[in-house]
């Protein structure tokens, strides 16, 4: 039974999600219906939490300052709503929910950051498979 399940959500999920932390800035591209025109609608803002894993149901919560007030928007990962998800700097934080930030003013609301680009060419390589290693050995000799 289990099986099927599987299949069914990895038939659903989407390829192209980036690996998405808590603490980076991100350009949400939804896609909104008005009538029977659809338009893709641009959310930017900072990452407070991601939930559920990475799995089917996997969400995260954005926040932004418009005009003064705060606006918090919860994303369903894999929503066929959502277009793409770009991450426009990565921010070097500690925690992996960052709820703090809702209350927090001048100073202690601010974070450090990267620009995507140079933060995702410092990040170490994955370790090779045991397997990797294997060919690599063995195309050498």
């Amino acid at each position: 039974m289990s099986t099927k399940l599987q299949a069914f959500d990895k038939k659903h999920m989407k390829e192209n999600i980036p690996d998405i932390r808590s603490g980076d800035i991100v350009q949400v591209h939804q896609k909104v219906k008005e009538g029977d025109k659809e338009r893709i609608q641009v959310f930017e803002g900072l990452v407070l939490a991601r939930k559920h894993g990475k799995g089917i149901g996997s969400t995260i919560t954005v926040r932004k300052v418009a005009q003064g007030i705060g606006v918090e928007r919860i994303f369903p990962v894999h929503s066929p709503m959502i277009d793409k998800i770009e991450i426009v700097k990565r921010g070097k934080v500690r925690r992996a929910k960052l709820f703090y930030l809702r209350s927090a003013k001048g100073r202690k609301a601010k974070l450090k950051y990267k620009d995507f680009a140079v933060a995702l060419a410092e990040e170490p390589e994955m370790p090779k498979t045991e397997t990797e290693t294997v060919e690599q050995t063995s195309q050498t000799k």
